[in-house]
C-alpha cells in the first residue's frame, strides 16, 4: 500500500484570491475538507480553507494569494497521507483492491481486478481474466474482501 493517495485534481481556479476548484475522487467532496494538510507534487501544502460548491471542492491553500498563483496549480493532481484519513469500518480505498484476485464462491480464480466504474450510485467491478467479467459491488455479488490476503470473494449469476 502506498503511503499517498491521489483524491483529486485541481481544474480551475476560482475568483482572485488564489482559490482554486478541485474535482474531488471520493465518494464525498465532503471527504476532502476533513484535511489540514494536502500534497501538491509529493510536497504538504496547508489548507487554509475548504468548502464545499456544486459537487466539486473549492480550496485556498496556504501561500496561494492571487490569481496568478492559484494558475500555477492548474492540472496538479491532489494527494492526501493515507495516515491521515480515517475510514469507518468495513470500508477501503479502491486503490487497495485494484490489483486483487477475484475468486468464485468455490475459491477457483476468475481474474484480477482491474478497475472500478462509477456509472451511478453503484460501483462496479471489471474482472479481467479468460472473459472480462463487470460485477456490481453490492453484497448480493460481493462476499467477501480480504485486502491483507489479497482477494475478493464474489457470487456469480447466469449471464455474468
Amino acid at each position: 500500500m502506498t503511503e499517498y493517495l491521489d483524491c483529486g485534481q485541481v481544474v480551475n481556479t476560482h475568483g482572485v484570491r488564489g482559490e482554486v476548484r478541485v474535482v474531488p475522487w471520493a465518494d464525498s467532496p465532503d471527504f476532502l475538507c476533513r484535511f489540514k494538510t494536502l500534497y501538491l507534487d509529493e510536497k504538504p501544502v496547508a489548507v487554509q480553507s475548504c468548502r464545499v460548491h456544486k459537487g466539486s471542492v473549492i480550496v485556498k491553500f496556504q501561500g496561494v494569494d492571487s490569481i496568478e498563483g492559484a494558475m500555477l496549480l492548474k492540472g496538479k493532481t491532489v494527494y492526501i497521507r493515507r495516515a491521515d484519513a480515517k475510514l469507518p469500518e468495513g470500508t477501503f480505498f479502491i486503490a487497495d483492491v485494484v490489483g486483487l484476485d477475484v475468486l468464485d464462491e468455490d475459491g477457483k480464480k476468475l481474474g484480477t481486478l482491474k478497475e472500478v466504474l462509477s456509472p451511478s450510485r453503484q460501483n462496479v467491478y471489471v474482472v479481467e481474466g479468460d472473459r472480462e467479467i463487470l460485477i456490481p459491488a453490492v453484497p448480493e455479488f460481493v462476499l467477501e474482501t480480504n485486502i491483507e490476503g489479497g482477494y475478493i470473494k464474489v457470487r456469480l449469476i447466469e449471464g455474468m
